[in-house]
């Protein structure tokens, strides 16, 4: 298990860096623009992950509508795309905002849910949940998916890549940390009934990994990425950083385990062997990134 866990984490995450590079120097003055294809197709296959695991429970949501909110979500986040390729400045008066689009886009989807159900609907009974069940896999995915992509465009180029790379950086380090230290000195569960492999020594080793992830980011890493623009972190908000991003994260990867303990399945899918599926990968990651987000917009780091 832990062979294949590392042979297709090196597949993923190769060409990943090597798409976050060429975003960085050749984004044709559109900083995000290589990598939002990369995001709505993940965001996409996770959201068949989870339709799939409701079927097999029984419960049939419409396909489509979760889709296309999905497409819509993102691409709404992906609205100031639009204004750099045209080479125009994002109107600062713009009563949206940035975050705004996607808000209202999430709006639109919740409407195309009921349009969905609206299309098929043959006699009473099972619309509600399916309704609910449509609602919840387009916002858990669109709606988190669209703070990820907000780092991203975090005002400059360099700042945007700067906190983009810091999320997956920590995240990732973090759940790698509590993998290693929960397989190694795991004694006491974490929270048996919903991932009996995960464990307090786990959560504990993750959290101060992800605190030293951090440190290494922006002590080490952040200043190559910033170059000139780059300015010194306080101690404290880089420990904080580090700490909130992996509580959430394990937060999320518990929410996914709730998710698949009550649709009685292991992973989200098994295409990925030691890994899981794409949800399996993305869970920490959806989770982190708003409050990633926060502690960027807040100048904590």
């Amino acid at each position: 298990m832990l062979r294949w866990r590392l042979i297709f984490a090196a597949i993923i995450i190769a060409p990943l860096v090597g798409l976050v590079v060429a975003d960085f120097h050749y984004n044709f003055g559109a900083p995000g623009i290589l990598l939002a294809p990369i995001g709505l197709a993940a965001g996409l296959l996770a959201a068949r992950e989870i339709l799939d695991m409701l079927r097999g429970k029984g419960h049939d949501p419409v396909a489509w509508p979760v889709y296309l909110g999905i497409t819509l979500i993102f691409l709404a986040a992906c609205a100031p795309l639009g204004w750099q390729l045209a080479k125009v400045e994002y109107p600062a008066d713009c009563p949206l905002g940035k975050l705004g689009w996607p808000l209202a886009a999430a709006a639109l989807a919740v409407g195309l849910v009921f349009v969905g159900e609206m299309m098929r609907y043959k006699e009473p009974g099972g619309v509600i949940v399916n309704v609910a069940l449509g609602m919840f896999a387009t916002l858990y995915i669109g709606l988190l998916l669209v703070f990820v992509v907000e780092l991203r465009f975090f005002d400059t180029n360099e700042r945007g890549m700067a906190a983009f790379v810091s999320l997956l950086f920590v995240a990732k380090l973090s759940d790698t940390g509590a993998y290693f230290c929960g397989k190694s000195f795991g004694r006491h569960k974490l929270a048996p009934r919903l991932s009996p492999g995960k464990t307090v020594e786990g959560a504990i080793g993750g959290i101060a990994v992800a605190c030293l992830a951090s440190w290494v980011f922006f002590q080490f890493i952040a200043p190559k990425i910033l170059g000139a623009s780059a300015t010194p972190s306080p101690l404290w908000g880089v420990l904080f950083y580090g700490a909130i991003v992996a509580v959430a994260g394990i937060l999320g990867d518990l929410s996914e385990s709730l998710l698949k303990r009550d649709l009685e399945r292991k992973d989200s899918s098994s295409w990925l062997p030691g890994l899981g599926g794409v949800l399996d990968i993305l869970d920490s990651i959806l989770a982190a990134a708003p409050p990633a987000f926060v502690c960027w917009a807040a100048g904590i780091v």
